[in-house]
C-alpha cells in the first residue's frame, strides 16, 4: 500500500471520520457510453480527439481534466522522457473537459495511457496500472475546504445553509471526498453531486473556476486540491502535520491572491494513477511503465522546456502502486452513492 490511510480527527485540521453512511440511493454517472463520447469530440486543443490507432507509434495520453496549458506544461517532461527512450514513438497529450470522457477514449482504442483514479475504478479491468505519480517529491496530495478570511465558517457543520463550490462532480479532490466528509458531519448532502438540494447549495464547474467563483463572492466556501489552494493561503496559515508532511504545495502558499482561510484537509489521497490500456497491444507497453518507474527528478529535469514552472508541481516518477492503494476513494464513491455506471 501507499501508506497510512488512517484519518485524523475532524476539525480545521481534521480530515473526514466517522460511521460509513446508511442506506441510499445510487446515483449514476455515466463514464463511458454517449455522454462520454460527446466529451471526447471536445477534448481541448484538438479536433480529432486522437488521431491514432491501435498498434500506431503514436501514442495518446489522456491528461486529468483541467486547464489545458498548464496540464499540458507539467507532464511535458514526462512526454518528452518517453518520446526519448523509447525507438519511433511519439506521445500525443489530450486533456478533455470533463472525466466522462477519458473512458471512451480508452474503450474505443483511440486513447492509450490515462491518469485519473475516477476512470481506474469505473473498470478496473479495462485498465494495466503503471503506477501512482509522483508530483513535487509526494505520491499524495490533499483535498482542502477554503473560505473568506473574515467568514463565520469555521468547521465543515458551518456550511449548512452556504454555498460551496466544488470542482467537477466526479474529482475525488474537488467533490467526492468533500461531499463524503461533509456527510459524515452530520449535514445532508441530498443528491448531490447530481443535485444540490442537501443541507447547503453547491455548483460544479472546475478548480480553477470553483476558487474564482469564492473569489468573486459568488461562494461562502470552495473545495479543491491543495496544489490549487494552497497557493491562496497566508504563509501563516495553520496546517496539520500530515499537510507538513506530505504536501508537494508548501513552496507555493502566499503565492496568489486572493488570500483564503483553510478549514479542513482531508487525510493523505494516493495521486492520479497512471495506466495502459488493457487491450493495447505493443512491444514497449511494459517499457513504458519501467521507464517512468525508473525515472528520477534529474533525469527528468533534463528533459524540462526552457520556460518550465518547476512551482507546477513536476512529475519525477512513478510509486508502485495497484487499484488496491485506491481503496479509500471507491469506499467514499460508495458511501456518497454514485455509481459509475456502465
Amino acid at each position: 500500500m501507499l501508506g497510512d490511510n488512517s484519518e485524523p480527527d475532524a476539525g480545521v485540521s481534521g480530515a473526514d471520520d466517522g460511521p460509513n453512511r446508511g442506506d441510499l440511493s445510487r446515483r449514476q454517472f455515466v463514464v463511458g457510453g454517449t455522454a462520454g463520447i460527446a466529451g471526447l469530440t471536445a477534448l481541448s486543443g484538438c479536433t480529432d480527439i486522437l488521431g491514432s490507432a491501435s498498434g500506431s507509434d503514436t501514442i495518446t495520453m489522456v491528461l486529468t481534466p483541467g486547464t489545458p496549458s498548464d496540464v499540458r506544461q507539467r507532464y511535458e517532461p514526462m512526454r518528452a522522457l518517453v518520446e526519448d527512450q523509447v525507438d519511433g514513438v511519439s506521445v500525443e497529450m489530450q486533456v478533455p473537459q470533463d472525466y466522462s470522457a477519458v473512458r471512451p477514449a480508452l474503450e474505443s482504442e483511440q486513447a492509450e495511457i490515462g491518469m485519473d483514479d475516477v476512470t481506474l475504478i469505473s473498470n478496473p479491468d479495462l485498465m494495466d496500472v503503471y503506477g501512482t505519480t509522483v508530483t513535487g517529491g509526494t505520491a499524495f496530495y490533499f483535498s482542502m475546504m477554503l473560505t473568506h478570511q473574515d467568514s463565520s465558517i469555521d468547521e465543515r457543520t458551518d456550511i449548512e445553509g452556504k454555498e460551496m463550490a466544488f470542482a467537477d462532480r466526479l474529482s475525488t479532490s474537488g467533490s467526492i471526498f468533500a461531499l463524503y466528509a461533509l456527510m459524515e458531519a452530520g449535514l445532508d448532502i441530498g443528491d448531490a453531486p447530481e443535485e444540490d438540494n442537501g443541507d447547503f447549495s453547491g455548483t460544479w464547474t472546475n478548480h480553477e473556476q470553483a476558487l474564482i467563483r469564492l473569489g468573486e463572492n459568488e461562494a461562502d466556501a470552495a473545495v479543491t486540491y491543495g496544489g490549487n489552494g494552497m497557493p491562496h493561503i497566508s504563509q501563516d496559515a495553520e496546517l496539520p502535520q500530515r499537510v507538513q508532511d506530505k504536501s508537494a504545495a508548501l513552496d507555493t502558499i502566499g503565492n496568489e491572491s486572493p488570500t483564503f482561510r483553510p478549514f479542513w484537509f482531508s487525510f493523505p489521497i494516493p495521486k492520479q494513477p497512471v495506466y495502459a490500456r488493457a487491450t493495447w497491444d505493443a512491444d514497449y507497453k511494459s517499457e513504458i511503465g519501467d521507464i517512468l518507474i525508473n525515472s528520477t527528478a534529474e533525469q527528468i529535469q533534463q528533459y524540462y522546456p526552457e520556460d518550465y514552472n518547476e512551482e507546477q508541481l513536476p512529475f519525477t516518477t512513478l510509486e508502485d502502486t495497484t487499484i488496491d492503494d485506491y481503496q479509500p476513494v471507491i469506499d467514499r464513491l460508495d458511501a456518497v452513492g454514485i455509481d459509475l455506471a456502465e
